[in-house]
């Protein structure tokens, strides 16, 4: 079974910042996926696509966190990330990260700014 594993959320102050990763595990290669994707799932709404990087590492991020949020990826430790910069309150929430084209999710890592 193919599993992402969701880490790095913490309570943080507004203006703050946090690297979310995104760990292939087993003997799964991130590379393996044509793209791996970052969600949030704001409490009480729809979750929510973030960002995606392919497997040749182009990037796309949501136009309402561009700027303060970027993608990227560490081939030699299988890992995705998601770095938040100036993070607002809004941005509250679970981060999910999935492979693109897959429909299961992981257990995502929740992400809580405030003061």
């Amino acid at each position: 079974q193919v599993q992402l594993v969701e880490s790095g959320g913490d309570l943080v102050q507004p203006g703050g910042s946090l690297r979310l990763s995104c760990a292939a595990s087993g003997s799964i290669s991130i590379l393996s996926f044509n793209a791996v994707e970052w969600y949030h799932g704001a409490p009480g709404k729809e979750r929510e696509w973030l960002a995606h990087i392919t497997r040749e590492g182009s990037t796309s991020v949501v136009s309402s966190v561009k700027g303060r949020f970027t993608i990227s990826r560490d081939d030699a430790k299988n890992t995705v990330y998601l770095e938040m910069n100036s993070l607002k309150p809004e941005d509250t929430g679970m981060y999910y990260c999935r492979p693109q084209g897959y429909v299961n999710w992981g257990q995502g890592t929740q992400v809580t700014v405030s003061s």
